[in-house]
């Protein structure tokens, strides 16, 4: 299949920035709704529900905060906790984080929630590989997904969206060449599917990753990709609140601009989708005919200011960003439900050590901002470019 320059490998690291780990935090309580929460997958939940601004990223953002000397960027930055963002339960003990999270929603807002552990994680990465070996299906089934479900039936009246596994099966299309994603692909899909047939719970809407337009929108992938994740939505019984997909999560790839951050790369005529607007559009038509819901939510969080990367899989903390379009159902798009922020910038999509045994080439690029820590953990410097950047300004 047509690949960029850079290879479509190098793409699959793009959602790869595991927050921190769980960290003891005093939250306020808020009454979630009166009665139990059904929500109907088949209509955007989004024009009904505001994107909660979960208190684990608040709680950065007003450490953040503290730092700063500054009174005029305090003031800015203090905004950005307000702002609803996903929360990553990226491993067994970040579950944790779900009990804190949820007692302060309240029943006009939906709380988003990263599911991400899945055995031989991020197979063509290094960043941010996970806890669980590829042969370790059924620790992921019963020590991580499993809890999860209990969580949510226990709080009945509040509402959740859910992103499902960033990087998994776009993996799968593009990187089957490689050993770690071939020895992961039978966990992958029967992960996926155990989290879509066991989350189908009626306060619950999902959305599957599907990488981004660099990566799935070459001509060569679009109808294989859709076809991957229709085939585990399939075998998982086509579960009812399955919404559709999730694209750019911890990326950058411009909403609408045209023609294109990339459009006079030499390899440009192989992919129409130089924005993600018209991969929404293009991926969607794809899933379609795949028999997959078709409705998308774009990350938009960190994808203010283009023309930053040298290569369209340049993924790691990229120079000159700046946060992007807040949380809105209002896309101007009617397949896409939503712009969220997906990825909690602030947090490093991988360190910049290259005697780190996680250190990924791609994090020591001249296009990726230095020194970063270890994917996940705040980086203080980062977070006040991101500010400063803003497109709208805060």
């Amino acid at each position: 299949m047509k690949v960029s320059a850079s290879s479509v490998a190098v793409l699959a690291a793009g959602a790869s920035a595991a927050p921190s780990k769980t960290t003891s935090r005093v939250t306020r309580s808020v009454a979630a709704c009166d009665s139990a929460v059904s929500l109907d997958a088949g209509s955007n939940v989004f024009q009904e529900y505001t994107l909660h601004a979960n208190t684990f990223y608040r709680s950065e953002v007003e450490a953040a905060v503290e730092q700063m000397s500054d009174e005029s960027l305090k003031a800015s930055a203090a905004k950005v906790a307000d702002v609803g963002s996903f929360l990553w339960l990226d491993s067994i003990e970040n579950i944790a984080k779900f009990d804190e999270a949820v007692a302060d929603v309240p029943c006009e807002n939906i709380l988003g929630l990263v599911i991400y552990d899945l055995p031989g994680r991020d197979c063509a990465a290094k960043a941010s590989n996970g806890e669980l070996k590829y042969n370790e299906i059924d620790r992921y089934k019963s020590e991580y997904i499993d809890p999860i479900v209990e969580k949510i039936t226990a709080n009945p009246n509040t509402a959740f969206a859910l992103l499902i596994e960033p990087d998994s099966l776009p993996n799968l299309v593009t990187n089957a060449d490689l050993s770690t994603c071939q020895e992961s692909e039978s966990a992958y899909e029967e992960g996926v599917a155990y989290a879509f047939k066991s989350l189908n719970l009626p306060n619950v809407v999902m959305y599957i990753d599907a990488g981004h337009g660099g990566w799935l929108g070459w001509d060569d992938n679009l109808d294989p990709g859709a076809e991957e994740l229709a085939k585990v939505y399939k075998s998982a019984g086509s579960p009812s609140q399955v919404r559709g997909f999730a694209t750019n999560i911890a990326g950058w790839n411009a909403w609408d601009e045209s023609p294109g951050e990339f459009s006079d790369a030499t390899d440009a005529q192989w992919n129409s989708c130089q924005n993600e607007q018209t991969y929404v559009t293009k991926f969607s038509a794809a899933l379609a005919s795949a028999g997959f819901p078709e409705h998308a939510i774009v990350d938009t969080g960190r994808n203010a200011v283009t023309g930053l990367r040298e290569e369209w899989g340049d993924w790691c903390n990229v120079d000159g960003a700046g946060f992007g379009v807040r949380p809105t159902a209002d896309t101007g798009d009617e397949l896409t439900d939503a712009f969220v922020w997906g990825k909690p910038g602030g947090e490093s999509d991988g360190t910049s050590d290259e005697s780190a045994t996680r250190y990924d080439s791609f994090c020591g690029k001249p296009d990726a901002y230095k020194p970063a820590p270890e994917a996940g953990e705040w980086n203080q410097p980062y977070f006040e470019m991101l500010l400063k950047n803003a497109n709208p300004a805060f």
